[in-house]
Protein backbone atom coordinates (compact mmCIF):
# COMPACT_ATOMS: atom_id res chain seq x y z
CA UNK A 1 0.00 0.00 0.00
CA UNK A 2 1.34 3.32 -0.87
CA UNK A 3 1.97 5.72 1.87
CA UNK A 4 2.05 9.51 1.22
CA UNK A 5 3.60 11.44 4.47
CA UNK A 6 3.52 15.08 4.68
CA UNK A 7 4.93 17.69 6.64
CA UNK A 8 5.90 21.25 6.62
CA UNK A 9 3.47 22.68 8.42
CA UNK A 10 3.32 24.94 11.61
CA UNK A 11 1.81 28.02 12.57
CA UNK A 12 2.94 31.34 11.19
CA UNK A 13 1.21 34.92 10.91
CA UNK A 14 -0.58 36.31 7.94
CA UNK A 15 2.27 37.30 5.30
CA UNK A 16 4.66 34.69 6.39
CA UNK A 17 5.69 31.35 4.32
CA UNK A 18 5.76 28.09 4.55
CA UNK A 19 7.09 25.10 2.76
CA UNK A 20 5.40 22.26 2.99
CA UNK A 21 6.82 18.40 1.99
CA UNK A 22 5.21 15.10 0.74
CA UNK A 23 6.87 11.63 0.60
CA UNK A 24 5.17 9.32 -1.37
CA UNK A 25 6.28 5.54 -1.69
CA UNK A 26 4.85 4.84 -5.18
CA UNK A 27 6.91 3.02 -7.21
CA UNK A 28 6.05 4.60 -10.19
CA UNK A 29 5.60 8.13 -8.87
CA UNK A 30 7.01 9.99 -11.77
CA UNK A 31 4.27 8.80 -13.93
CA UNK A 32 1.08 10.36 -12.13
CA UNK A 33 0.49 13.71 -11.61
CA UNK A 34 0.37 15.03 -7.45
CA UNK A 35 -1.62 17.57 -5.79
CA UNK A 36 -1.85 19.36 -3.08
CA UNK A 37 -5.32 19.43 -1.50
CA UNK A 38 -6.40 21.01 1.97
CA UNK A 39 -9.38 20.75 4.08
CA UNK A 40 -10.57 23.34 7.08
CA UNK A 41 -12.70 22.80 10.01
CA UNK A 42 -16.62 21.85 8.32
CA UNK A 43 -15.58 22.10 5.16
CA UNK A 44 -14.62 19.39 2.05
CA UNK A 45 -11.55 18.97 0.89
CA UNK A 46 -10.01 20.94 -1.80
CA UNK A 47 -7.62 20.60 -4.45
CA UNK A 48 -5.42 23.99 -4.27
CA UNK A 49 -3.02 23.12 -7.15
CA UNK A 50 -1.53 20.37 -9.14
CA UNK A 51 1.30 19.17 -11.03
CA UNK A 52 1.52 16.93 -14.10
CA UNK A 53 4.45 14.02 -15.15
CA UNK A 54 6.21 17.35 -17.40
CA UNK A 55 5.94 19.50 -14.13
CA UNK A 56 2.95 21.63 -15.44
CA UNK A 57 1.65 23.19 -12.43
CA UNK A 58 -2.05 24.50 -11.83
CA UNK A 59 -3.53 26.39 -9.27
CA UNK A 60 -7.16 27.13 -7.64
CA UNK A 61 -7.94 31.11 -8.25
CA UNK A 62 -7.67 31.61 -3.98
CA UNK A 63 -3.73 30.74 -4.17
CA UNK A 64 -2.55 31.60 -7.39
CA UNK A 65 0.61 33.90 -7.03
CA UNK A 66 1.04 32.63 -3.28
CA UNK A 67 1.30 29.17 -3.77
CA UNK A 68 4.29 27.54 -6.03
CA UNK A 69 4.06 23.09 -6.56
CA UNK A 70 7.26 21.35 -7.64
CA UNK A 71 7.56 17.75 -7.37
CA UNK A 72 11.16 16.23 -7.26
CA UNK A 73 10.99 12.70 -8.93
CA UNK A 74 14.31 11.13 -7.70
CA UNK A 75 12.82 11.64 -4.44
CA UNK A 76 9.56 10.57 -4.68
CA UNK A 77 8.37 14.18 -3.01
CA UNK A 78 5.89 17.00 -3.91
CA UNK A 79 5.96 20.38 -2.56
CA UNK A 80 3.70 23.47 -1.50
CA UNK A 81 6.01 26.46 -1.43
CA UNK A 82 3.30 29.11 0.40
CA UNK A 83 4.19 32.78 0.67
CA UNK A 84 2.01 35.55 1.46
CA UNK A 85 -0.04 33.43 3.62
CA UNK A 86 -3.60 34.03 4.63
CA UNK A 87 -5.94 33.09 7.92
CA UNK A 88 -8.34 31.76 5.44
CA UNK A 89 -5.58 29.08 4.14
CA UNK A 90 -5.58 27.48 7.85
CA UNK A 91 -6.29 24.19 7.04
CA UNK A 92 -4.94 20.70 7.15
CA UNK A 93 -3.07 19.86 3.68
CA UNK A 94 -2.66 16.67 2.23
CA UNK A 95 -1.03 15.55 -1.14
CA UNK A 96 -2.26 12.70 -3.27
CA UNK A 97 -2.24 11.99 -6.78
CA UNK A 98 -4.13 13.92 -9.17
CA UNK A 99 -6.74 11.44 -10.75
CA UNK A 100 -7.34 8.15 -8.94
CA UNK A 101 -6.24 8.96 -5.25
CA UNK A 102 -4.77 6.92 -3.02
CA UNK A 103 -5.32 6.32 1.19
CA UNK A 104 -4.92 9.80 2.53
CA UNK A 105 -2.33 10.33 4.71
CA UNK A 106 -2.16 12.17 8.22
CA UNK A 107 -1.97 15.84 6.23
CA UNK A 108 -0.14 18.54 8.21
CA UNK A 109 -1.68 21.76 9.76
CA UNK A 110 -1.21 25.09 8.54
CA UNK A 111 -2.51 28.20 11.42
CA UNK A 112 -1.95 31.34 9.83
CA UNK A 113 -2.96 33.89 13.02
CA UNK A 114 -3.96 37.50 12.10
Amino acid sequence: QVQLVESGGGLVQTGGSLRLSCTASERFFSNYAWGWYRQAPGKQRELVARISPTDYARYEDNVRGRFTISRDNAKNQVYLQMNSLKPEDTSVYYCNRYGPTLVWGQGTQVTVSS
